[in-house]
């Protein structure tokens, strides 16, 4: 992995251990509370969030990295004689993924990836981009087989509430489905990098999770199960222990990793939102 180096975006939300296992450097998005500034991930936490919109009302607003941080980042490595592969967020979602490509064509030697996902939807790429960087191969096979896998992956999530997402203008046509009134949990999927709704699930939160786990998982003969992420945002530890425990119970992957949601993806799903994230079989 000498020659090549992975970098990603903070929206990857990958746990800590990950980064560091990888080697991987993570460039932060940008989190406005109120007056302040924060980074993500950095000297800001999700449950700091939350605790910020439950006392004021206000919710936090996400802005995109620069092209500056940017050319920081990917100078830093290519003048060490590294090759850059960045993983963004999908560029439907943010002008992150137009602001790297800008700085890869200023400092030359950087491949910029768009997910067309989200959190641990992209994480998953980030790992997939570090293991094949590990077994030595080449950067232009790398990016081929990132643009190729990232079709593949499946993401979604369950709510537990509109708020975030609604007042965020990330998904419009949540806000048709009249779901405070009806007590509905809707599921978010993503699709060709951008959201929209899924199927909506009822009762409390535990139920309409596992309802949601079974939904996204039961009957498939269609994923691949070498790895799925179980990622949150404060969800209470024993509904994802539940979680965790039907994910294996439904089909046998190899790794069940459990992430907890940053700044930035907390900030539009808001508290106690759970998604389960896996590859599709190629």
């Amino acid at each position: 992995m000498a020659n090549i180096k992975i970098t990603c975006d903070s929206t990857c939300d990958l746990p800590q251990e990950l980064y560091a296992k990888y080697d991987v450097e993570v460039i932060a998005l940008s989190v406005t509370l109120g007056d302040e500034l924060y980074r993500d991930g950095v000297n800001i936490t999700a449950p700091e969030l939350f605790d910020f919109v439950a006392k004021t009302g206000t919710l936090p607003k996400t802005s995109a990295i620069s092209m500056g941080e940017y050319l920081e980042v990917f100078s830093k490595y290519v003048k060490q004689g590294q090759t850059v592969i960045h993983i963004n967020l999908s560029s439907n979602l943010s002008a992150s993924h137009q602001n790297a490509l800008l700085a890869a064509e200023e400092v030359g030697n950087v491949y910029v990836i768009d997910s067309r996902n989200l959190s641990t939807g992209s994480g998953h790429l980030v790992i997939e981009a570090a293991e094949m960087a590990q077994q030595g191969l080449s950067a232009d096979t790398i990016v081929a087989r990132l643009n190729e896998m990232k079709e593949r992956v499946d993401a979604s999530f369950v709510l537990q509430t509109l708020e975030y997402l609604q007042k965020g203008g990330r998904c419009s046509s949540v806000t048709a489905l009249g779901a405070r009134a009806l007590q509905l949990r809707p599921e978010i999927r993503v699709h060709d990098g951008g959201m929209g709704v899924g199927k909506k699930y009822r009762g409390n939160m535990e139920k309409s999770v596992l309802d949601y786990v079974r939904g996204r998982l039961e009957g498939r003969n269609d994923i691949d199960t070498r790895r799925i992420f179980i990622t949150h945002s404060q969800v209470p530890q024993e509904i994802v222990d539940k979680v965790v425990s039907l994910v294996k119970e439904l089909h046998p992957f190899e790794e069940v990793l459990v992430s907890v949601a940053g700044c930035t993806i907390s900030s539009h799903c808001g508290p106690n939102c759970l998604g389960v994230l896996f590859f599709k079989k190629a």
